[in-house]
């Protein structure tokens, strides 16, 4: 785990780069002879998300509550269902391919797993060459000279552009990821699991390697996580998520300190502890189907303070305290 003084975070914020508001993305559940959509999988379900430059904003939760999703939606790799969604001040038509075109270059995202994310038929040079020849930043002749800049910058060698990706370990994949994302100059990298599949001591490098890139380049990071203790170090802001859906948002100071949202309370007692007086608290139950979610509060059959009131009506983000949370019984600092 990287402590609080090795990771620096953002001293200010700019201005709103990506705002994203009622956001959906519904995947059709088919069935039958004639493949008729019996039922929709909510992986989004109504998701307000802003970032601004210079911020790292963190988005946490259980696996499979449609983090991952999320991130795929707001660059468009996975079309959202409905929703308004605005990048760097201008909104975009989410339905229509060519809309997104416009800011590939400036949305970047890192993959979580190192293996599948580079292409095993290719070198490193066609890897990290070929979208700056598809955006035009540079011309073939000038494109070695890039690539092994690129190298460099994420500590690894110009002579490995020769080589293919099986020849690098898990932590030098991602740093070639990492180098692929940086290619562009963009102003927003989304982080989707960066470091899950990798050993801790790699895990570290690869993270101050982030926020080192974040400060030279002026760059803003979504950070897609469950790691609680590293998301506490490193970000601006956290929004917890289940089942789709924001469950509270903070500050990482407040959100940590005074969690207000029974899921985000329940997701900090779960953290591994040494001490042995102390153990973690399980959270019960298991997590509904995305395709049949209850009426009411996503949470409420693993809440212990579930009430009739959770189970009628859908609870919206209020502010309580220092946080928003979408709670109708929220946690008393």
């Amino acid at each position: 785990m990287i402590s609080a003084t090795e990771t620096r975070k953002s001293e200010a914020v700019g201005e709103v780069i990506l705002e994203a508001r009622d956001l959906k993305t519904h995947f059709p559940v088919t069935g039958g002879v004639f493949h008729k959509v019996m039922a929709h999988i909510k992986a989004v379900n109504g998701v307000d998300i802003t970032l601004h430059s210079g911020e790292i904003v963190s988005v946490v939760g259980e696996s499979g509550c449609g983090k991952s999703t999320l991130g795929y939606s707001l660059l468009g790799l996975v079309p959202p269902t409905s929703g308004t969604l605005k990048l760097m001040g201008r909104e975009i038509d989410i339905h229509k391919p060519s809309s997104w075109k416009t800011y590939r270059r400036d949305f970047q995202i890192i993959f979580q797993d190192p293996y599948t994310s580079l292409n095993p038929r290719h070198t490193i040079f066609e890897i990290l060459a070929e979208p700056m020849f598809v955006h035009r930043i540079c011309t073939r002749a000038e494109a070695r000279e890039k690539v092994a800049s690129l190298l460099e910058r994420v500590g690894l060698q110009p002579e490995d552009m020769h080589k293919f990706p099986h020849a690098f370990s898990g932590g030098q994949r991602q740093r070639l990821g990492i180098a692929r994302a940086i290619s562009l100059k963009p102003k927003v990298i989304i982080c989707d699991e960066v470091v899950a599949s990798l050993d801790v001591s790699v895990q570290a490098q690869i993270i101050q390697l982030l926020l080192d890139l974040k400060q030279d380049l002026g760059l803003s990071l979504l950070f897609i996580s469950h790691d609680l203790s590293l998301v506490r170090n490193i970000s601006d802001s956290v929004h917890v998520m289940y089942l789709g859906r924001i469950m509270e948002s903070a500050t990482a100071d407040d959100l940590f300190h005074a969690p207000r949202h029974p899921y985000t309370r329940a997701l900090l007692d779960s953290i591994p502890t040494l001490d042995r007086k102390k153990r973690p608290k399980l959270l019960l139950g298991e997590v509904p189907s995305p395709v049949n979610l209850p009426q009411g509060c996503p949470f409420q059959s693993r809440c212990p303070h579930v009430q009739d009131r959770c189970r009628d009506i859908v609870p919206e983000l209020e502010i309580v305290g220092n946080s928003r949370a979408a709670c109708y019984f929220p946690l008393q600092g």
